[in-house]
């Protein structure tokens, strides 16, 4: 071999070494390109897990907040009434009781 020869080999064993080191960089590229993507997809799965349980707890808590209102409204109705009837028998009570004065009074002359 003369050293035109070697020199030429040097050069090509160079460039192979070159190549390979230039894929591996390219590989190491696209690994760390598609772990980042990987990386991004999950915080965007975790960012529309998070709004998702944030709207079912807010649904549960204007449904119980709707409940109790309701809840409240029966309870406010009911107390309505009882003090209806219990004006109501107060007022016939009342009433019987002047009707018996009366007819005693009348009883009396």
């Amino acid at each position: 071999m003369d050293k035109e020869e070697e020199e030429e080999e040097r050069d090509d064993e160079k460039e192979k070494i070159d190549e390979e080191e230039n894929e591996e960089k390219e590989e190491e590229e696209k690994e760390k390109e598609k772990q980042e993507e990987k990386e991004e997809e999950e915080k965007e799965d975790e960012e529309v897990k998070e709004k998702e349980d944030k709207e079912e707890e807010d649904k549960e808590k204007e449904e119980k907040e709707a409940k109790e209102e309701k809840k409240k409204e029966k309870e406010e109705k009911e107390e309505k009434e009882e003090e209806e009837e219990k004006e109501e028998k107060e007022d016939k009570v009342e009433e019987k009781e002047e009707t018996e004065d009366r007819e005693e009074e009348e009883d009396e002359r």
